[in-house]
Order: structure tokens, then sequence, then C-alpha cells
């Protein structure tokens, strides 16, 4: 299935993101992915982040046809969060253990 994001709405602390789920030969579909901004603030994630995280949350998900409103968790957001926080520990590793340059003469 493919994916378009349309945009969003947004209603106090709450967006929510909107999408077209195509697949060839079969009717559109539309998605709603709520999400709380208050979980970005505290995992520390960018709103920006928001389009690309529910469309990877509908491209996962397996789903019967007339489901179409879905909610980002703070799972879901905790999930990108312990990822960072890995890759980030691991580059610091490499550089711990990375060879000194000696000073050229």
């Amino acid at each position: 299935m493919e994916l378009r994001y349309l945009g969003f709405d947004q209603k106090q602390n709450t967006r929510a993101y909107r999408f077209d789920g195509m697949t060839k030969g079969e009717p559109t579909m539309h998605f709603v992915v709520t999400a709380d901004l208050a979980m970005f603030l505290k995992r520390r994630i960018g709103i920006q982040e928001g389009p690309s995280l529910c469309a990877h949350k509908l491209a996962s998900e397996t789903r019967a046809p007339n489901q179409s409103n879905v909610e980002l968790t703070d799972d879901d957001l905790r999930a990108l969060a312990d990822a960072r926080a890995a890759a980030d520990a691991r580059k610091a590793e490499l550089r711990r253990n990375a060879p000194r340059r000696r000073p050229s003469a």
C-alpha cells in the first residue's frame, strides 16, 4: 500500500494526521492518526517527525479495511527514543575505541 500524507488538523494538544492509502486496483482508503503533542515533548522528539512516525505506524500495522482511525501511543514514541539512545551509545563507543591520530611533526 502506498501512503500519501494529506496534512493535519489540531485541536488543543492533539493533532490528527490525515493519510490516503492507495493499492492498485482497489478504492482509496482514508486514515487518521491522532497524537497527543505532550508525548513529543516528554520523549524529546521533534513535532516535525509526526507525519513520518504516523506513516511508519500505518505501514507496519495489519488492519481491517474499515479500521481507519489509529492512535500514535507513548509506546510508539518511546520505541523511537530508545532506538535513538542506543544508536547514540554505539556511536559514542566507536569514538572511544577509535585509534587516535598522532600529531604530525
